[in-house]
């Protein structure tokens, strides 16, 4: 029986997850540029206010792209804010954390599969960044990003695109990773977003289907939500990030 979400208070600090220092140390070597380049990287996809975020968001991406965890096979994560960690004290101890292998971030908060799906403008989607991410990975490991699993983790911030924009989005990003094992993950039933969240969910289990890509669905997990009824606290990224794991380990889908 699917249980309803959890809210819960925001919880205190929790531990920082270790990662090889010499990754640790380039990513904050990056980071430094990273940050100096974000009205330029952001281009003209928001002004104001809605720039000011932008760039909080963009940082946040850097930041949690630069700690890489664990060791084994690559694993590239191109996700939203579950996956850059918006709303934990630590963000390196957001969900991909739990996940087996060397696994590499690449979250930026608002984003989506469609290119609507954030005011940050197209940019951020996620059919572009998922193929800068995998450059970024090729430099410093050439052959090991070949091998690459890439999870594609999203959906909350889609409920209000068209589905013909989510599935172009999708079709232009499963272009780019032709030759990867991919694993899409799909939307929990965050209560802020949870009406609209079965119309995506069956969306993109029926386009990963379509190409043979593994569709985790995570709408009938119980989670615990921060006060925003939105993101997730500490134990709800352990309980989502150990679900992705588990379907990881299971190996690709039979064809």
């Amino acid at each position: 029986m699917l249980r309803g979400p959890r809210v819960v208070p925001h919880p205190g600090r929790v531990g920082i997850l270790g990662t090889r220092r010499r990754r640790l140390l380039a990513g904050v070597a990056g980071l430094g540029a990273v940050v100096a380049t974000l009205p330029l990287w952001l281009g003209a996809g928001a002004t104001g206010e809605g720039a000011s975020r932008c760039e909080t968001f963009a940082a946040q991406s850097a930041a949690r792209a630069a700690a890489v965890s664990g060791s084994g096979a690559p694993v590239l994560v191109v996700g939203d804010s579950y996956s850059a960690g918006l709303g934990l004290d630590d963000l390196t101890t957001s969900w991909p954390a739990r996940l087996p292998g060397e696994v590499h971030v690449a979250g930026f908060s608002g984003s989506g599969f469609s290119p609507g799906a954030s005011s940050c403008g197209a940019r951020v989607a996620y059919d572009r960044r998922a193929p800068e991410a995998l450059a970024r990975l090729a430099a410093d490991d050439p052959a090991g990003a070949d091998d690459a699993v890439v999870v594609l983790e999203g959906g909350l911030n889609d409920v209000d695109q068209p589905s013909g924009e989510i599935a172009a989005g999708f079709e232009r990003l499963l272009a780019g990773l032709e030759g990867h094992r991919v694993v899409v993950v799909g939307p929990p039933l965050a209560p802020e977003r949870a009406a609209a969240v079965p119309r995506v969910d069956a969306l993109l289990g029926e386009l990963a289907r379509a190409h043979g890509a593994a569709y985790v669905a995570t709408s009938g997990l119980d989670l615990t939500y921060l006060p925003d009824r939105l993101h997730l606290t500490p134990e709800g990224h352990r309980v989502f990030g150990d679900h992705v794991a588990a379907a990881l380990s299971a190996g690709p889908p039979a064809r």
